[in-house]
């Protein structure tokens, strides 16, 4: 284990449904290398323990790092989490349930491991080093096939005793609306995720409301990304753009009750959707903000973009192990 504090290395680690990300840093938080990888989630846990430790061991071989090197290994995962014991309870992209990830690459690199949400990851990346940084309490908002959101408050990320929090997706904005994959109804996943846009996007191509995105993509939801329906909307089809933006105000009714509870002066957008359609989404998630917070709070905080891009998560994640590293 590394006990000089120049000689300190930092990994990041993200794990997502389709790829993951082992990411080394110095101890100024220098990026020196990565190793990305297919994550294979459907091999079972077992075997994706075994790709997460070999894509490590890639990224330090590649880098000329050696594990004795290492002062801490955080991990942003998916899915509910124990935080204490570092355990992935459950995390059904995946397959897994009840993954002892932290015993299990403690024990392969002789170092401290943090798990956290992959959300609060990204969210805590962007806070000490991207959009966010300097700022006293920023929120993330990231709308992708879900919507997550992540929060970092004074400093340390919001959280509950044993688990994360800002569960934003399913903050209800909609009462009586759509059903949720939850089982609730009006969501905010229910009506502003990308699976439900490029839901109604399709049925307005298939009505004949949308012609350009029926050429590019079709109906078959699998086709409409974020690219799709950015292209869809700069050629003209005002029916995507009209759902776009009804959804991007939905979010930005969420975000006015975040702001209500925790005065952050920085909203963080992200994801996908966000990036290919970057100023449709801040002006309208600010401008549905605005119009439902109290006026003292209206020129309190400042919707922006996230800049870190796929590296945020793993970013985050070195960066909190350092923090708990630092703070124990």
């Amino acid at each position: 284990m590394a006990n000089q504090a120049n000689d300190r290395h930092w990994v990041g680690f993200d794990l997502g449904g389709t790829k993951m990300l082992a990411k080394v840093f110095d101890a100024e938080f220098n990026g020196l290398g990565q190793e990305r990888t297919k994550t294979k989630g459907h091999e079972g846990a077992e075997a994706g323990l075994k790709r997460i430790a070999r894509s490590i061991h890639k990224a330090l071989e590649a880098t000329q790092v050696a594990p004795s090197q290492l002062a801490g290994i955080g991990v942003g995962c998916p899915g509910p989490l124990d935080l204490k014991r570092g355990i992935i309870r459950s995390a059904p992209n995946l397959g897994w349930e009840n993954v002892e990830i932290k015993d299990y690459l403690e024990k392969e690199f002789d170092c401290p491991v943090v798990i956290l949400n992959d959300v609060d990851a990204g969210v805590y990346g962007e806070y000490r080093f991207g959009v966010a940084k300097n700022s006293r309490t920023a929120i993330g908002v990231f709308p992708g096939t879900g919507i997550g959101g992540g929060c970092v408050y004074d400093g340390s990320i919001l959280r509950g005793k044993n688990s994360s929090c800002m569960e934003i997706g399913h903050v209800q904005v909609a009462p009586e609306g759509p059903l949720c994959g939850c089982g609730r109804r009006g969501c905010l996943e229910a009506v502003a995720s990308r699976l439900v846009i490029a839901s109604r996007a399709a049925a307005a191509a298939y009505r004949g409301q949308a012609p350009y995105l029926l050429a590019r993509a079709g109906t078959d939801l699998s086709n409409i990304r974020s690219g799709a329906l950015a292209d869809s909307i700069a050629n003209g089809d005002e029916a995507v753009e009209a759902i776009v933006r009804e959804a991007a105000r939905h979010i930005g009714r969420a975000v006015a009750g975040v702001v209500h509870l925790l005065g952050p002066d920085v909203v963080v957008l992200g994801g996908g959707l966000v990036e290919a359609m970057t100023e449709l989404f801040l002006s309208e998630v600010t401008e549905s903000a605005e119009q439902r917070v109290l006026p003292s709070f209206v020129d309190t905080f400042k919707v922006v973009a996230a800049k870190l891009g796929d590296d945020a998560g793993a970013m985050g994640a070195a960066a909190w192990v350092e923090h708990h590293v630092s703070a124990s």
